[in-house]
């Protein structure tokens, strides 16, 4: 009988009958070495095929749980971009889950160019994590995508750990993990809030830094990747033997059954491995200047839009076919519903430059498995803003909403203008390109920053905990304390604090796009004025549901309720064609219910504006906003249906008494106003 054939495609390893085919590109590598642990143990198998670039071959006795990783051998001259080493044990980049840590104490990394000798002599089983094998089983019975359409989308941006890590109706013995995340409390929060999305910070296998364990912290959001198809076992109730794959899978189908869609927040712009000075776990001694992007005129060094040291080489086939591997694998095996693309803008740059027809876009666009998928884009990197810059089928992470509503609502002189504009879906960026609204993620607070909390209570960062004497973090935040640094028993700062928070709530959830909250913002959640707490796996991150603001909660329950409920809250109008009598329509009138002039829109002064907000068959609402520092009387148009009625306000004595012609909106504060069809 023949012995099985090896084939170089798919790669990564895929299990036969009695083993296991394993296929590992590589340009630059002379050979490459299998290598399986059983304990310490360690039997290597050599790739004996090459199929072009691909080495492959069949590594017998390989099976479910078998754990290994890969030495490649190959010219060391890291002057022109080659780092083979094949004392190094390194990872594949193909794995689908990846057991143990870094031991930063065990191994050992030598920065001597002209030495490879010297590099990671101790590096074997205990120093260095191993892959996993898995066999993709499992029992997806009858779950089905919420394939919730993005006009009803209502994004969630959370932790997998901050989440649950206090929750006290979660058992003890799951917190933190996916199965926490799944449990019936957490669900129930979710979906009692209303919100149809998680979007879940990085999931992928990530690495520890050595330089925060030095300094007794971890990295806690995660952007550090270095296992683009594995979940991070960390995460894992079950273990990171493997079981973490199943305990992903059934996370999702649990938040599935609950109608709620799971996208990632990925990071593929760079990897764990950083600059030249960083340690070799994967790519670099693999095949270096094909997944990296190196500098042109000086090999040895990376090319760096990411501030991480490194940046995929997204100009390459290998590291775009990893990417789309990669991506495909978390729809077809992992049934996840969409991705958020850190730094999207970085995985643009072919050459240098940002371009909207990159291989990337154009590749993501012509696949079928991707094409039903939500692409979202944080469409930025430390070269470059490309707000509006993708493709009509991606959204993106709006950062000009975000500055103007908070700029707004903190009194900044002359930009009722562009809160118009964003109120409206930011026809300024999308309409041009014959964008919808829905091309704009709206968001006020996300992981990155100041929570809702802290931006309402803190006018500068407290970021000491990072160690890093108060420097890191952004200083230009756009915040307002209101009255008192962090925490105060003055009454009328808190008030006035809650009346913020109320707002800014709103704004995001009334304005036309898809609003994305951070998680915890409903229960005011504080990282006690830290805006950059990536290192804080603690108490500082963690949601603390033993002092959550439950009436803040009440309040973001009603707002979510009314968009999903009111078709002219979320509307998908096109204002580049009025004439095609849309099914959405919105006036845009000063307080005095007159139009604006263009002297108006120049006012610095002007801080109100009325919104009418329209749908055919459909309830109509007055969104009647006032960040002036005092109280201001709106003329209320005429109601359309029935009589103008209180739907919901940040001024908890706010009333409204049918039949209403004048209103007085006070200092710092929206009222929305609802004439409700008669049905």
């Amino acid at each position: 009988m023949a012995s099985a054939r090896s084939l170089p495609y798919p790669l990564g390893v895929t299990l036969r009958s009695k083993g296991a085919n394993v296929a590992v590109y590589s340009e630059t590598a002379d050979s490459v070495e299998v290598c399986v642990f059983e304990g310490e143990n360690e039997t290597r198998t050599r790739l004996t095929e090459r199929t072009g670039h691909v080495f492959h071959g069949i590594v017998d006795g390989m099976a479910e749980g078998t754990r290994y990783a890969l030495r490649v051998d190959g010219p060391w001259n890291p002057l022109e971009g080659l780092r083979h080493n094949a004392h190094k044990l390194l990872l594949d980049p193909h794995a689908t889950a990846v057991s143990g840590r870094y031991d930063w104490g065990q191994a050992v990394f030598a920065h001597d160019m002209n030495d490879p000798e010297t590099m990671d002599e101790t590096d074997g089983a205990g120093a260095t994590p191993l892959c996993v094998v898995t066999n993709g089983g499992f029992d997806w019975a009858d779950d089905e995508a919420p394939c919730t359409p993005l006009s009803e989308t209502i994004v969630y941006e959370v932790h997998v750990k901050g989440f649950t890590q206090l929750h006290p109706d979660v058992p003890e013995e799951i917190r933190g993990t996916y199965k926490g995340l799944a449990h019936p409390a957490a669900i129930k929060h979710l979906t009692d809030l209303g919100v149809t999305a998680v979007e879940l910070l990085p999931i992928h296998q990530f690495v520890q830094d050595s330089h925060l364990e030095e300094k007794g912290l971890r990295n806690y959001w995660g952007y550090n990747s270095l296992g683009f198809f594995a979940p991070h076992g960390e995460y894992s109730s079950a273990g990171d033997e493997g079981g973490q794959v199943g305990e992903f899978k059934q996370m999702v189908k649990d938040l599935h059954a609950a109608g709620l869609e799971v996208i990632l927040d990925v990071v593929y712009n760079h990897t764990a491995e950083g600059n030249h000075m960083g340690p070799s776990l994967s790519f670099k001694g693999i095949d270096n200047a094909s997944y990296y992007r190196l500098v042109e005129d000086d090999r040895a060094s990376y090319f760096d839009t990411t501030g991480t040291g490194n940046s995929l080489n997204v100009g390459h086939p290998a590291a775009l076919g990893l990417i789309m591997d990669s991506l495909r694998y978390w729809v077809t095996e992992m049934h996840v519903d969409g991705f958020r693309f850190d730094l999207a803008t970085t995985l643009t740059r072919q050459d240098g430059s940002a371009e909207l027809h990159s291989a990337f876009l154009t590749l993501i666009a012509q696949d079928p498995v991707l094409a039903p998928v939500k692409m979202i884009a944080e469409p930025w990197d430390t070269a470059g803003y490309q707000v509006g810059g993708f493709p009509a089928d991606w959204s993106e992470w709006n950062g000009k909403f975000r500055d103007d509503v908070r700029d707004f609502w903190n009194g900044t002189d002359g930009v009722l203008g562009t809160l118009s504009q964003r109120v409206l879906g930011s026809p300024d960026v999308y309409e041009a390109d014959r964008r919808s609204p829905l091309s704009s993620v709206n968001f006020i607070t996300a992981h990155d920053g100041f929570t809702l909390a802290d931006l309402t209570s803190y006018n500068s960062k407290h970021n000491k905990a990072n160690g890093e004497d108060n420097n890191d973090g952004e200083s230009d935040n756009r915040s307002s304390n209101n009255g008192a640094e962090g925490p105060t028993d003055n009454a009328a700062v808190n008030e006035r604090r809650d009346r913020q928070r109320r707002n800014l709530l709103a704004t995001t959830l009334l304005s036309a796009g898809v609003p994305m909250i951070l998680g915890g913002d409903e229960i005011g959640r504080t990282q006690g004025g830290n805006n950059n707490a990536y290192c804080q796996d603690n108490e500082i991150s963690w949601f603390d549901w033993a002092n959550a603001d439950l009436d803040l909660q009440e309040f973001t329950t009603r707002l979510i309720a009314l968009r999903r409920e009111s078709p002219a809250l979320r509307p998908l109008w096109f204002r580049h064609a009025p004439a095609r009598g849309e099914l959405d329509t919105v006036r845009v009138i000063r307080s005095d219910a007159e139009e604006f002039s263009e002297e108006d829109w120049d006012n610095p002064d002007a801080r109100s504006v009325t919104f009418v907000l329209a749908h055919q068959r459909s309830d109509t609402f007055a969104l009647l906003l006032n960040a002036a520092e005092n109280g201001v009387e709106f003329t209320v148009p005429d109601a359309p249906h029935g009589e103008w009625e209180l739907a919901l306000s940040s001024d908890p004595e706010q009333q409204v008494v049918a039949p209403v012609s004048t209103l007085i909106v006070r200092d710092c504060s929206f009222t929305l106003l609802r004439s409700a069809v008669k049905r």
